[in-house]
């Protein structure tokens, strides 16, 4: 999935929240439904997303579904932050000396 596919997934808010609840652990559907004002149905369709995103990893326990986030499915977004991250230095540092020139 490419990182554009990746931000309209997190693009969702309710998405994002899940995501952060699952950063503390794994936990069901259920348990990450709590709080949330949205059906069950509502809850598996977001962690369909997420999955099919591949976000988010499902581990099976009888008929319970655990949940967890999937460390490898934020690749192409560290890939795509680390050509910005060399990119912001150069053009401070052009920033810099454009200051320096003008306050000579």
């Amino acid at each position: 999935m490419s990182e554009i596919e990746i931000f309209k997934v997190l693009s969702d808010p309710t998405r994002r929240a899940i995501l952060e609840r699952l950063s503390a652990g794994e936990a069901t559907a259920t348990d990450l439904r709590e709080g949330f004002a949205i059906t069950q149905p509502a809850m598996s369709q977001h962690l369909a997303v997420l999955r099919g995103a591949g976000l988010v990893s499902e581990r099976r326990e009888g008929r319970y579904a655990h949940y967890r986030v999937d460390p490898e499915g934020f690749a192409p977004l560290h890939a795509w932050l680390a050509r910005y991250r060399a990119f912001w230095p150069s053009r401070i540092d052009n920033l810099k000396d454009l200051l320096r020139e003008m306050d000579q």
